[in-house]
């Protein structure tokens, strides 16, 4: 029989009269990976922190090796072996990486008023090292890192204390492909050293395909456990939900659809180092995928468009033949844009959700000498709230408090409530759930299909696949192929011109 690592008893946890977990009972062995799989909101991050001693639980008791276990802080769960990266990014960003690595953990390194900087580098290189990861630069300000890299030094971060139990949550959606499968190869080599991994993902077939075993949770409760190899799709996702789903996520249809006429014309677009000479056109009705590997420059690609990277060539919006240059011109133009990172490049965390909301609509909102109308604008943010159906206590409500989920739905609603020509998304359903995922392909799709131009940055290829009319490949930073939803929609082919 397989030796216990984690067991939890009887555990409950409520935030005022909202109950996050109610009584878990759990069980992970030793070299195993158990998927902990929900909808936002249903408490897996709740019950992922409590282990990992970030939040305290109300009732019930843990077990580690056998026995009981009641952390208090991180840094008492790190001393019993146990470590976590968190959903969202957890650096500081105008620190360098180094630092970053070893917050909270400086005191081996202290030479006086001073630390020793040349054995923590050492000490980071020997972990990034002994598990393979691909390394990441240290001696930058954090914040100036792409997701990927802060997710990887995340992971390698956690892993400097060395624990035999690990809490993954929501980290491979932050990753391209070949990153992806560099996450899978530690994973197989931490099991294989009898070490457990606790994952949160909302990929699911990620989460069918590489664990061993997956717990449901719904409303806070584990409404089932057993091997991954037992779930069908449709089960887990009836699980999850507790109703049957039926049909697909994606499009439905086997050919590319659009109109002749074209919306945004990109040509011949560098920027030093990341992209090189990259012409498209993406047409009135279509939606245009994006995709390639990790270093390929799909995501600077995107941000250059909308004007927060320097770069030579040009980006055109053909009805009113203007070219963009800055952020100004793509609202001016009826264009939006949602970055990868949204709680940097996109929401005011602090903010309440109407603040939020009103946002790329200022200048529409604003009188003839500059006021906002507080009529209008409240008007605007109740209709954007309503139509996506962003579940919050209200207007009010403050966005870091959201789940991933309905931060991506304010994030979206802001600039869908506007009429809008064409739309930049960069991995616009990361980190949210099947339902919220159904839920923006289905404002895609609507949004397809009343003319909007659409580019749809992408590390999932499927998503890529069940949405686009077309996909732009990009490899080391140049365009690789053009492949059309009547043809060449296979994985294989995708991964062929990536790699």
């Amino acid at each position: 029989m397989a030796e216990e690592m984690l067991r939890i008893e009887g555990v409950s946890k409520s935030f005022g009269p909202t109950l996050a977990n109610k009584d878990i009972n759990l069980v992970l062995e030793k070299g195993v990976l158990l998927g902990l799989a929900g909808e936002n909101g249903s408490g897996k991050s709740t019950l992922a922190s409590m282990v990992c001693g970030m939040q305290s639980k109300d009732s019930g008791k843990f077990y580690k090796n056998g026995e009981e276990y009641d952390p208090h802080s991180p840094s008492d769960a790190a001393a019993h072996g146990i470590a976590m990266v968190v959903q969202e990014l957890g650096v500081v960003g105008n620190l360098p990486g180094i630092v970053n690595m070893f917050l909270g953990k400086m005191d081996k390194y202290k030479k006086g008023p001073a630390v020793d900087l040349a054995a923590m580098n050492r000490d980071a290189e020997a972990v990034f090292e002994k598990w393979h990861l691909p390394k990441v630069p240290l001696d930058v300000p954090a914040g100036t890192l792409s997701i990927e890299q802060r997710k990887i030094m995340e992971l390698a971060r956690a892993l400097i204390t060395d624990p035999d139990f690990l809490v993954l949550d929501e980290i491979s959606q932050a990753l391209s492909q070949d990153n992806r499968q560099v996450l899978y190869k530690f994973i197989e080599q931490f099991k294989s050293q009898g070490r457990t991994i606790l994952m949160v993902t909302h990929d699911l077939e990620e989460m069918v395909e590489i664990c061993d075993q997956i717990a449901v949770l719904r409303d806070g409760v584990i409404v089932e456990c057993k091997d991954a190899k037992e779930f069908t799709m449709d089960e887990l996702k009836r699980q999850m939900i507790g109703r049957e789903v039926s049909g697909d996520y994606y499009r439905d249809d086997q050919k590319e659809q659009y109109e002749n006429e074209v919306v945004l014309e990109v040509r011949d677009l560098t920027i030093e180092g990341k992209c090189e000479h990259i012409s498209f056109d993406v047409h009135k009705g279509e939606i245009l995928g994006v995709c390639g590997l990790s270093d390929a420059g799909i995501h600077e690609l995107g941000s250059a468009i909308y004007g927060l990277e320097h770069h030579d060539g040009t980006v055109r919006v053909k009805a009113s033949d203007t070219l963009l240059k800055h952020p100004d011109d793509l609202v001016k133009t009826k264009g939006a844009y949602l970055s990868k990172d949204r709680d940097v490049n996109g929401l005011m965390l602090d903010a309440g959700i109407g603040a939020n909301l009103i946002i790329p609509s200022l200048v529409e909102l604003s009188g003839p000498v500059g006021f906002l109308s507080p009529k209008k604008t409240r008007a605007l943010a109740e209709k954007a709230s309503q139509a996506f159906e962003i579940k919050s206590s209200g207007l009010n409500h403050i966005v870091r408090r959201l789940s991933g989920g309905n931060k991506q739905k304010v994030n979206l609603s802001r600039w869908l409530v506007k009429d809008l020509d064409y739309i930049i998304l960069d991995c616009p359903t990361r980190g949210v759930d099947i339902g919220v995922k159904a839920y923006i392909y289905s404002v895609l799709k609507k949004a397809k299909a009343e003319g909007k131009a659409i580019i749809m940055i992408s590390d999932e290829l499927q998503e890529a696949m069940g949405m686009s009319d077309r996909i732009m490949v990009m490899k080391d930073h140049k365009f690789a192929a053009m492949l059309s939803r009547n043809c060449d929609f296979t994985e294989e082919k995708m991964m062929e011109v990536m790699l």
